[in-house]
């Protein structure tokens, strides 16, 4: 699978062509336990059920993956969350995006995995090198918002020192699925809302700030219900 992207670094901007041949959603990456815990604790306010072990590790139909304006989704109860994403084309050659893992959550109550298939991972159009973000990685700010009824909320709202940093995500991953990386899409998991709980709204967008470089990797997407069907 091959996608289109602009890859902006230092010395200015271009095309990016990126081969993906496996991809995977990483979940409960927390460098914090409490505030892992924190979110375990509102997953099973909505009746999903905590892992037997963080971080945790689900492989994804690369046909999930979109850069799209728009994802289709069967019910309202489904929402975004932002994430940091690694496109690893080998080791010497990595780069770093914002993502959402946009999930059904009344199907995540039954089967978390086949849960991360049912609806789009999306990725923003831009992205940066990894060795040009990783000098103040820590202090990158990622963040989402939601439109609810016409209202824009604040969803999530964190530094980047709150989740594994890339390194570690990589090592984590290449010892729990026992493969190489390259070429390889990788969601980072993500911080714990700023709502108590899920919102379900119309659209969705998210940011990865870098206040420092006075830079900043967007996306934002409609989230459209399917008509029902009589």
């Amino acid at each position: 699978m091959i996608i289109e992207l602009t890859l902006e670094t230092e010395r200015g901007h271009g095309p990016l062509r990126f081969t993906c041949d496996r991809m995977f959603n990483a979940g409960y990456t927390g460098r914090n336990q409490a505030e892992v815990r924190k979110h375990i604790e509102e997953l099973a306010l909505k009746g999903i059920p905590g892992p037997a072990e963080t971080p945790t590790l689900y492989p994804v139909v690369r046909s999930a993956l979109t850069v799209a304006g728009a994802v289709d989704v069967y019910e309202h109860g489904t929402c975004g969350e932002a994430e940091y994403v690694l496109l690893i084309e080998d080791e010497r050659r990595i780069f770093v995006g914002v993502g959402s893992d946009h999930t059904d959550r009344t199907l995540e109550e039954h089967d978390i995995p086949r849960a991360k298939q049912i609806c789009a991972n999306v990725l923003g159009r831009t992205v940066w090198p990894l060795e040009e973000a990783v000098d103040g990685w820590d202090r990158l700010v990622l963040r989402s918002r939601q439109t609810v009824d016409g209202r824009e909320v604040l969803y999530q709202e964190g530094a980047l020192a709150r989740l594994l940093p890339p390194r570690d995500l990589m090592a984590f991953v290449r010892a729990k699925a026992g493969v190489r990386l390259e070429r390889t899409i990788l969601f980072s998991g993500t911080l714990a809302t700023l709502t108590g709980g899920f919102v379900y709204g119309s659209r969705f967008t998210a940011e990865i700030e870098d206040a420092g470089r006075n830079r900043r990797l967007t996306l934002g997407y409609e989230i459209r219900v399917l008509d029902a069907i009589s």
